[in-house]
């Protein structure tokens, strides 16, 4: 069995055209040995398949929306476990900032300044997501720097 290599559906023997995408069928033994293996651990059928559910793992509290719906997939389950780490660690800071501001403003309004300095992290949370999103759209399993080494889904 074979996998188109455009939009990456099974192909049936002795196709010459695949009608889903029109791209021309050139079946041999190698690209079907190659097609096949997963690609880094991953098939590259559920890869094509899934890569709006790997993209929406990282906006937020959408990272439900491929926990629940892409539970068979290998590929949407590894970005939705790197962007339920990211969204539950982006709420923590959100806590602690939102702590740390209340006492240091209670102290003195002065200090504002120093809070506003802390409150650029949150840059970081958004870098991440796009580094996620970029990686994820391009089909690729890699993990986020500083938190991709966590896991909570299995």
């Amino acid at each position: 069995m074979a996998f188109c290599g455009k939009c990456g559906q099974k192909i049936e023997e002795g196709i010459k055209f695949w009608p889903a995408c029109g791209a021309p069928v050139e079946v041999n033994a190698t690209q079907s040995a190659q097609s096949q293996q997963p690609a880094g651990g991953y098939n590259q059928a559920d890869i094509e398949q899934n890569k709006v559910m790997a993209v929406l793992a990282y906006f937020g509290i959408l990272v439900l929306i491929p926990i629940f719906a892409a539970k068979e997939s290998k590929f949407a389950r590894f970005h939705s476990n790197q962007g339920l780490v990211l969204c539950i660690a982006a709420v923590l800071y959100g806590v602690a900032y939102s702590i740390l501001s209340a006492v240091v403003l209670a102290i003195s309004w002065r200090l504002y300044f120093v809070v506003s300095l802390l409150g650029l992290v949150s840059i970081v949370f958004a870098v991440l997501a796009v580094i996620g999103i970029i990686n994820a759209a391009n089909g690729k399993a890699k993990e986020l720097p500083v938190i991709g080494k966590f896991k909570i889904l299995k």
